[in-house]
């Protein structure tokens, strides 16, 4: 048997891509904040004017936000601090306004194939730009973004999510006299690097005059905080550095630095380790293997340096995201047996051309294959995905597939052929054609190893044998395909199959009348059990009485009593015929007839009371149940229900044979409901017709409603109550009504649901 992909995988040691899952990603983010991970200022000067001595710079802000985590947008509008030195401190110069400019999502793939960016990991880069003319001073100008906050889940320190950041560029007198354009870095450093892999990134700047650089780590800058929210105005005052978005009046240089959770973390090993992953000062070179994953911020600073006098100082603030990376290509091919999850077995038999299927995955990492056979000494090789190799015989050879040769993301299978002799599968079988019986298969079944060892017979009907010669009884005619599949001692598989036309008559005619003894009419159903037959065979009944059929069971209907014989004849489709008859096989006794009736035939809940008259023929005696579980054995009896409504009354009655009959018949009892209403009351206190109301049968009587009115319309009184009548005030709570006649109108729904109304005229008399 082939083993695919998947059984394969859990054979062999599985080497699962760790897609990498940070926190930043993947836990839900406050809108306000907690989405900052990097930024630098860069500055291009566009000219001198002499004539004011001032100089004019364009100034450029990246700033880098996590675009999956849920966190902050980037700010439609940003306020820049422009700051001037005055001795030891900064003063605030202006506040600059400026919108957000382009927005681009930073390319995430990386230069290591065997790193798999997963899908919700994120990095978009905003850009502010703006144009300041600044006099020229004899002290440094700083410009400032200041922003909370970053993520939550940094590594190497301390409360990462309460803290914002301060993205600066110094420009000092020299670079302000020399028209000075500051360094821009190369590129953005990678979003995800790996566990004990190599790290080699450029974090090189480039420099349009040509200065020297020097780079160093350096501590990035903290300004804002949890104060506030952004978008809401001005924080509160006094709210110095600790606002979201801090005020560049209220919020001056310098900013403090983060706090690195010394001593496994510091500003020149951010990302921990022994040793540690340095920066090269005069290339900008970032190297070393990271051995903590995690999520690590790192500050990177170029000194610009001209005749040895500092110009500018670019700080850049951004993530290490380190992971665990493992190889994302996996060698492995179609095969019959894996050995150590790294050697696939591939048995060839009787066959010296062998087609090898690769497996091997993920492919869109798989740069090049290498197959290498050792063929008597001779080593063949092929660069294709799968390849088609003769051996010159049997035997066993050796070989291997190799992909992405000299590379970090490289993984071998090593391959060993088995071509063996041939093996072939054949059998012949015996059967009487005509009686069914068992066959008998015998194995003729060769293998040039010498030696089968295994035999595995699928006769075609769910059954299987595993015995060189077995026999076989079908249950069921028909074409059998029946397979033979045998092993041999080198585990090679042959398969042979064969039809069997099998349509032999039953040895014995077996049948299952649902009753030996019937009344009449005697439905019976003869179930034939024999076997093998289906609805090719012609069958032929004869039931006793004149009826036959020509199904496999059929049904029959004994009209007369008597004693019969039963008899059958099955022929099969080639022409095999078997009978059999079963003498005074079935008894069908004579049956009574059952007939009532009953008086009155009109019944209602006044008149209960029924006399039901037999008028059944051949009957010895009678059972009478009626709806409400009473039983009468009288042969004519009285009965009274209990209830209203539609009432079931049966009648058995049995024959002296024994045989019963049924007759049925449904009586309705009317349920009647009676109101009568007095013309006249006198309420008067006497008890003698003081009050107005209906005297009858109220059972079954549904929303009733009765009210009475004056000559001028005004209601006097309303009742939902049959029970309730009028006493002659209003409403029975208020004033005396005065003598004379009053409309009534009541409405009800009957027993069955029928809307009646009565209307008539109500005399009081005082």
């Amino acid at each position: 048997m082939k083993i695919n992909a998947l059984y394969m995988n859990s054979l062999r040691k599985i080497w699962i891509p760790l897609l990498l899952v940070l926190v930043i990603w993947s836990l839900p983010q406050s809108v306000s904040a907690r989405h900052i991970i990097g930024g630098e200022i860069t500055y291009e000067c566009l000219g001198i004017d002499t004539l004011n001595n001032a100089v004019t710079f364009r100034f450029e802000v990246h700033v880098y936000r996590d675009c999956a985590g849920g966190g902050a947008n980037f700010d439609p509008g940003f306020e820049f601090g422009i700051y001037y030195k005055e001795g030891a401190s900064w003063r605030l110069y202006d506040a600059h306004n400026t919108p957000l400019g382009s927005v681009q999502r930073i390319n995430t793939n990386t230069d290591n194939p065997c790193v798999i960016i997963p899908p919700n990991v994120c990095v978009e880069e905003g850009i502010y730009e703006f144009t300041r003319t600044l006099p020229i001073r004899a002290t440094s100008y700083m410009i400032a973004y200041q922003r909370c906050c970053r993520n939550n889940t940094i590594t190497n320190i301390w409360d990462p999510g309460d803290q914002g950041a301060a993205y600066t560029i110094e420009i000092t007198p020299a670079a302000q006299q020399s028209c000075n354009n500051s360094p821009t870095f190369k590129q953005f450093p990678p979003i995800v690097i790996c566990v004990d892999e190599e790290l080699n990134f450029d974090h090189g700047a480039t420099d349009t005059e040509g200065d020297n650089l020097v780079y160093e780590f350096c501590t990035p800058l903290i300004s804002g905080g949890q104060l506030g929210t952004a978008g809401s105005g001005p924080c509160p005052q006094p709210a110095g550095c600790n606002c979201v978005i801090p005020s560049p009046g209220q919020c001056f240089p310098p900013f403090n630095q983060v706090t690195y959770r010394a001593p496994l973390y510091t500003s020149t090993r951010p990302l921990g380790g022994d040793p540690v992953v340095s920066l090269d000062r005069l290339t900008g070179q970032i190297t070393g293997i990271p051995r903590e994953q995690g999520q690590f911020v790192v500050g990177v600073c170029v000194s610009e340096y001209r005749n040895g006098q500092l110009l500018s100082v670019v700080r850049r603030d951004f993530q290490f995201n380190v992971t665990y990376c493992e190889p994302t290509v996996f060698a492995q091919l179609e095969s019959d047996d894996v050995i150590d999850g790294r050697e696939f077995i591939i048995n060839s038999c009787g066959e010296n051309t062998v087609e090898f299927i690769n497996e091997s995955y993920s492919e869109q990492y798989i740069d090049s294959y290498l197959w290498k056979f050792d063929i008597n000494g001779q080593i063949d090789s092929f660069d294709t995905r799968n390849v088609t190799v003769t051996f010159p015989g049997e035997g066993q050879y050796t070989g291997s597939m190799i992909l992405n040769r000299g590379t970090e993301c490289s993984d071998t299978a090593e391959v060993t052929v088995n071509v063996y002799p041939d093996i072939n599968a054949d059998y012949n079988f015996e059967y009487d054609t005509c009686i069914a019986g068992p066959v008998s298969f015998e194995d003729e079944s060769e293998s040039g190893s010498g030696q089968i060892t295994d035999w595995m017979w699928d006769f075609g009907d769910g059954n299987r044998s595993s015995n060189p010669d077995p026999d076989h009884r079908f249950l069921t005619p028909g074409i059998k395909n029946v397979t033979l599949t045998v092993e041999d001692i080198n585990e090679c598989e042959a398969v042979m199959e064969k039809q069997i036309t099998y349509f032999p008559v039953p040895p014995l005619i077996v049948v299952e009348p649902s009753t030996f003894l019937g009344c009449t009419p005697a439905a019976i159903r003869f179930e034939n059990l024999s076997v093998p037959i289906d609805e090719t065979y012609e069958i032929n009944w004869d039931f006793g009485d004149g009826g036959g059929a020509d199904e496999i069971s059929p049904a029959h209907i004994y009209d007369e009593p008597g004693l019969y014989t039963v008899r059958v004849e099955i022929t099969s489709p080639i022409g095999c015929y078997t009978e059999a008859e079963f003498p005074n096989w079935i008894k069908v006794e004579p049956s009574p007839d059952a007939a009532f009736t009953c008086s009155p035939e009109e019944l209602n809940s006044f008149n209960k009371t029924v006399t039901f008259t037999d008028q059944s023929t051949g009957a010895a005696s009678w059972q009478w149940r009626f709806s409400d579980d009473a039983i009468s054995f009288d042969q004519n009896p009285v009965y009274t229900f209990q209830d209203t409504g539609r009432q079931v009354v049966e009648l058995i009655v049995t024959h002296p044979s024994g045989c019963p009959d049924t007759a049925i018949k449904i009586l309705d009892i009317v349920p009647v409901v009676t109101l009568h209403m007095p013309n006249a009351f006198t309420p008067n206190g006497d008890g003698d017709n003081d009050v107005f109301k209906g005297v009858g049968v109220f059972e079954g009587l549904s929303n009733y409603s009765m009210s009475i009115w004056n000559r001028w319309g005004e209601r006097m009184f309303y009742s939902e109550d049959p029970t309730e009548g009028w006493d002659g005030t209003i409403d029975n709570s208020g004033a005396q009504a005065v003598m004379g006649v009053y409309v009534y109108q009541i409405e009800y729904i009957g027993p069955r649901g029928n809307r009646e109304t009565l209307k008539g005229y109500a005399t009081l008399v005082r």
